[in-house]
């Protein structure tokens, strides 16, 4: 129903974010990978969503690209995985990193996430490995790294922060190491951050 919200990023609260729009605040949950490399409170802020309704509640989701959006939807299909632990698993491991822990049958790296057991990481992987291929796996990683390189005519800082997370690094990693880093131009920060870490 809501593809995407872009307004002003208004609040960053402890697991979700509001952004206005059109006069309205959206309160939008999102993934603790988010929150590093989010603009400062008054800059405008686009964010791709999930609208779930239930007969109790209705709850948004945000996501800074549509295959996290994707993703979150495989996570909450399958038979155990809430929204709650869909976003534990999504702060823990980018879509990039899930897919190759599912295609490697890789437990353990999805049962590092808040809240998800063993049990639940072999069911993760049991109901998604059927989704998922090896080589749209590969063509998506290579996008997002080529995507992230490219940049968009942001800041240099955060295109740098979105290079290193489309390579493998967690979000708090590549800040650390773009905050350390020498140069003008996203690349050149790329490549200084990658030498501290």
């Amino acid at each position: 129903m809501i593809s995407y919200i872009k307004g002003e990023l208004t609040e960053i609260l402890e697991d979700s974010i509001v952004v206005e729009a059109g006069g309205i605040g959206y309160r939008i949950m999102v993934p603790g990978s988010l929150f590093g490399g989010l603009p400062g409170t008054g800059k405008t802020i686009k964010v791709y969503t999930y609208f779930q309704v239930k007969e109790d509640a209705m709850s948004l989701y945000g996501f800074f690209s549509r295959d996290d959006v994707n993703m979150f939807r495989m996570l909450i299909g399958v038979n155990g995985i809430g929204p709650k632990g869909a976003l534990g698993i999504l702060s823990a491991l980018t879509p990039d990193e899930l897919r190759f822990a599912v295609l490697a049958e890789d437990a353990a790296a999805i049962a590092r996430a808040p809240g998800v057991g063993k049990k639940t990481a072999q069911k993760c992987i049991l109901e998604l490995k059927d989704k998922l291929d090896l080589q749209e796996a590969f063509e998506i990683k290579s996008a997002h790294a080529a995507q992230a390189v490219q940049g968009t005519g942001e800041d240099p800082r955060d295109e740098a922060i979105q290079a290193l997370t489309a390579l493998g690094y967690s979000a708090a990693e590549a800040m650390r190491a773009v905050r350390r880093a020498e140069g003008a131009t996203a690349e050149e920060l790329i490549r200084s951050a990658l030498k501290q870490v």
